[in-house]
């Protein structure tokens, strides 16, 4: 028998760990990631769960409980999938949730800028909050030490490349590779803070870009696309179960859930949550 691939194997994994606790199933039969108000949002994540297994009837926790249980878990699944990618991307890289990004080299003047701020209302006022991000989930890559760096032969020395945060001589600070923020549901507004992160990633650097990515169960395909379309702040929406959802769409869902489900696919706005671990090793 052949072994399966690490992907499938993990991409199973990650969804018993939802059914363990985060994707359940109310008194009247509803899973927790849909809108019971609204009957296409139930169909189309009931045939999700069909699809992925057998959901448990519980009582709906706390939208910031299951917020949370969420990052764990794809937290989790990045650190298998992602990690396991060292022949082609290689480096020394860790997958952490939170935390602030002025422990990263690219925004480590933030801090700086913190301190003043909160010695002088007016610089705060100025400045505003924005820049304070504490994005669910980063993955650092260290710098490296002149052994890493001139292994295969003598590239650098003390006398050039003295500025570059990649070595570790020159710099003790990790990099931000990656920014990713994790949405359960898409219900409100809120969800468009990914957005307004990714924008002040970008605005607020010294440096490279990091990755930014949002992981969603949003069963809605026009919730999704509320985030994933008609936007570069972020690189991509990745959903937790894609194939899944486009069965469920084809089968239940709308003309207009259709178009759109494929317009963001077919328009590289959507993904599944397979796809982000190569996605990041680019």
């Amino acid at each position: 028998m052949t072994d399966l691939p690490l992907f499938t194997t993990e991409r199973r994994r990650f969804h018993a760990a939802l059914l363990e606790g985060i994707l359940t199933l109310s008194a009247q039969g509803i899973p927790s990631n849909a809108d019971k108000d609204s009957r296409l949002s139930r169909d189309i994540a009931t045939a999700i769960l069909a699809a992925i297994g057998n959901g448990r009837t519980e009582v709906k926790g706390a939208g910031q409980t299951a917020g949370r249980d969420f990052e764990t878990i794809c937290a989790g699944f990045l650190q298998r999938t992602f990690l396991s990618l060292g022949h082609i991307r290689p480096g020394t890289f860790t997958v952490t949730k939170g935390g602030a990004i002025a422990r990263f080299d690219q925004y480590a003047h933030l801090a700086t800028l913190d301190a003043i701020a909160r010695e002088n209302r007016e610089v705060a006022v100025a400045l505003g909050a924005d820049y304070l991000i504490k994005p669910d989930i980063v993955i650092a890559r260290a710098p490296l030490s002149e052994g890493v760096v001139n292994a295969e032969r003598l590239l650098v020395d003390r006398s050039l490349a003295l500025l570059s945060p990649l070595r570790a001589k020159n710099n003790p600070l990790p990099t931000l590779h990656a920014s990713i923020s994790c949405k359960w549901t898409l219900r409100s507004d809120r969800a468009q803070n990914a957005r307004s992160e990714g924008l002040n990633l970008m605005r607020n650097r010294k440096g490279r870009m990091p990755h930014v990515a949002v992981i969603t169960a949003e069963p809605m395909p026009s919730r999704i696309a509320s985030l994933a379309m008609g936007t570069g702040d972020i690189d991509c929406v990745y959903h937790f179960a894609l194939e899944e959802l486009a069965q469920a769409v084809a089968a239940c869902g709308s003309a207009d859930s259709r178009d759109i489900l494929a317009a963001m696919i077919e328009g590289r706005r959507l993904r599944d949550i397979a796809d982000l671990p190569l996605d990041l090793a680019v």
